[in-house]
């Protein structure tokens, strides 16, 4: 317990003085904490603690907890009214596109089968939330987007495109390992753990509402509160799976929607504390996403390859990425924007982070025959995608998307009295 300790303490002390120093170069600080965990992971210099490291998975889980409602938080109903369709069609569409087309090209390019490059094209289809949703929210507060509800489109097509991807990525996984699969419920069950996701979030967030209404809590009260409540409603997801399809991270973003409904004074309060806590769990996660890249497996050429892993990877995602944007483009078909905004979006939708180090282990661990180079590409994925996409949505925000001159007076009256 001491070692993993001081692995935080270490990881925390860097990522601050991170902070401060990229902060000052205008570069993300994200990709500072991803060096961080390179250099003090088992490839480098071997600091970091492994029990600390173990931790991934659960550390990546609570901080996709704190981003959606977070997310949520920055939803209101007026926003979600306009950007329905678009948001339900950009959170299936270019996934889908995305994994059929790495499906195909890995089969040829990779020489591994159309089952396994299924696999790989569907943990490549996840868009990252880690970098998505933050900036979203930014541009939220900016103004940037909002007349036509740019964020909240990518927001909450987002937080769906990962149910998408890891679920059909699990069918493949199915399909490998000779599990009684049936494709046709599969599939089916996407739309239904999206709705049970949504109801299983409003029910809880009646619940948290009547409980904040009706005792006296404390701002971090709230906090600690609506965390917790986020935790379980994720675990019961998790629980559930493989006999009820239920998207509990969903029903975690409709909680802070609900909130900020029902009882926007607080939303405010909790919105702001969850930025806080956003800053604590984005350098632990994205140091150890660091620390986990195989970085001596992508300079090898394995047999059969025409050129070393991180070449061949970069190709085959490119690839992908090419039929993402196709999807988004299709997706947004009469949505109302403009080009300019529609290339932003598809920009919006390159990076992946959190859910391919979450997944990207898992075919190797099942025994698939090409799981080290499924997982060498998804660490590829993360190092080529999540500094590009990131850098991508800073520079071109203001340029490709207009700000809405109401923002100011809206601010002003969008907090009534409870």
């Amino acid at each position: 317990m001491e070692q993993i300790i001081l692995s935080l303490a270490i990881v925390m002390l860097l990522g601050v003085l991170c902070i401060k120093c990229f902060s000052k170069l205008g570069v993300p600080a994200f990709l500072g904490f991803l060096l961080i965990g390179i250099l003090l992971g088992p490839y480098a210099t071997n600091i970091l603690n492994i029990e600390f490291m173990g931790l991934t998975q659960e550390i990546a889980t609570m901080a996709m907890v704190i981003l959606l409602i977070r997310a949520g938080l920055g939803l209101s109903r007026d926003s979600l009214r306009k950007v329905g369709r678009v948001a339900v069609e950009m959170s299936c569409i270019p996934s889908v596109f995305e994994g059929l087309l790495v499906m195909i090209v890995g089969h040829y390019f990779l020489g591994i089968s159309f089952i396994e490059s299924g696999m790989l094209g569907f943990i490549l289809a996840a868009v990252s939330p880690a970098i998505l949703v933050p900036r979203m929210l930014n541009l939220i507060d900016k103004g940037l987007g909002t007349k036509k509800g740019i964020p909240e489109i990518l927001l909450t097509g987002s937080s769906a495109d990962d149910v998408v991807a890891i679920t059909i990525f699990s069918v493949f996984l199915g399909m490998y390992t000779g599990g009684n699969i049936n494709i046709v419920w599969s599939i089916a069950s996407i739309p239904i753990s999206l709705i049970l996701g949504v109801l299983t979030g409003f029910v809880t967030g009646l619940i948290l509402l009547y409980a904040f209404r009706r005792w006296d809590f404390s701002d971090i009260e709230k906090l600690f509160v609506t965390l917790a409540t986020g935790i379980l409603l994720n675990s019961l997801g998790e629980a559930l799976q493989g006999r009820i399809p239920l998207a509990g991270l969903v029903g975690v973003m409709v909680i802070g929607f609900l909130l900020l409904d029902r009882m926007p004074k607080v939303a405010l309060g909790l919105s702001n504390r969850y930025s806080n806590l956003w800053i604590v769990a984005e350098i632990v996660i994205f140091v150890l996403l660091g620390a986990q890249l195989e970085l001596p497996l992508l300079i090898e050429t394995p047999e059969g390859l025409f050129a070393p892993v991180i070449i061949v990877g970069i190709l085959v995602i490119c690839m992908g990425l090419i039929a993402r944007f196709g999807g988004v483009f299709m997706a947004l078909a009469g949505s109302g924007l403009n080009n300019k905004e529609k290339i932003f979006c598809m920009t919006s939708y390159i990076p992946k982070a959190n859910v391919q180090a979450t997944i990207g282990a898992v075919p190797l661990a099942a025994g698939v025959a090409s799981g080290e180079l499924i997982l060498a590409i998804s660490a590829i994925s993360i190092i080529f995608t999540a500094p590009l996409g990131a850098l991508l949505i800073d520079f071109f925000n203001d340029k490709l998307l207009t700000k809405d001159e109401d923002l100011d007076n809206s601010k002003s009256i969008e907090v009534p009295t409870n």
